[in-house]
């Protein structure tokens, strides 16, 4: 998943930036207020904000984002009282940490974060993918799209596991369960058919050789 990291500070830019490309994310940058709002678009998936950066703060940059997007938004910040807190809930803040940080709670939070936006109100989501729990219905880039019963399963099943390597002998017993009998093959029709059916979005499932499969960023 895509996160933008905005702050002036380049050590502590590098330090969360690092860390969060280790542990699997793509990370964008910004020095500057002005150059977060650049580089921020549809395909980012969470943002950390520090407050005190040049041309536009925190505080603007996070407003400006709300107008057009609910994505989670983390402050980063050394303004750490309760008058502070409370602004930055008030313009649509979904988490708070003061400077200094424990990089790895900062982690955490993120994760958290993510896996509320990704599972919500009986629906899960991921990128132009939609699936609606409850009435079974699947929507790529908000048209209707027909799946048999152990494709929405593994579709399902992929998003709720998104970028974890799954191997085919987890997947035959999860979806199909332990009473079946037949063999891995089963999941690879059934991956292939799903792939087709998912048209631009099947460049997120892609096989492992000799394991199983991944469904995530490319």
């Amino acid at each position: 998943m895509k996160i933008l990291v905005a702050d002036d500070d380049e050590r502590i830019l590098r330090l969360i930036a690092d860390y969060l490309t280790f542990n699997k994310f793509e990370v964008i940058t910004a020095k500057d207020g002005k150059l977060a709002l650049e580089n921020f678009d549809d395909t980012i998936d969470l943002v950390i904000l520090d407050v005190m950066m040049p041309i536009y703060d925190g505080w603007i940059v996070c407003k400006e984002i709300r107008k057009i997007s609910e994505v989670p938004i983390i402050i980063l910040t050394a303004k750490d009282s309760d008058l502070d807190e409370l602004f930055a809930f008030d313009i649509g803040v979904d988490d708070y940490v003061s400077k200094p940080f424990n990089i790895a709670l900062l982690l955490a939070r993120v994760n958290r974060l993510l896996k509320s936006k990704i599972i919500k109100a009986g629906s899960i989501v991921f990128k132009g993918i939609e699936v609606d729990e409850e009435s079974h219905m699947v929507k790529i880039d908000g048209k209707e799209k027909e799946l048999n019963p152990k494709e929405y399963e593994l579709l399902i099943y992929f998003i709720k596991n998104v970028n974890k390597v799954i191997s085919r002998e987890t997947l035959l017993r999860v979806i199909w369960d332990e009473d079946y009998f037949g063999d891995t093959r089963t999941v690879d029709t059934h991956i292939s058919r799903l792939r087709n059916k998912l048209e631009d979005y099947n460049k997120y499932l892609k096989t492992i050789r000799g394991f199983g499969y991944k469904f995530g960023e490319v």
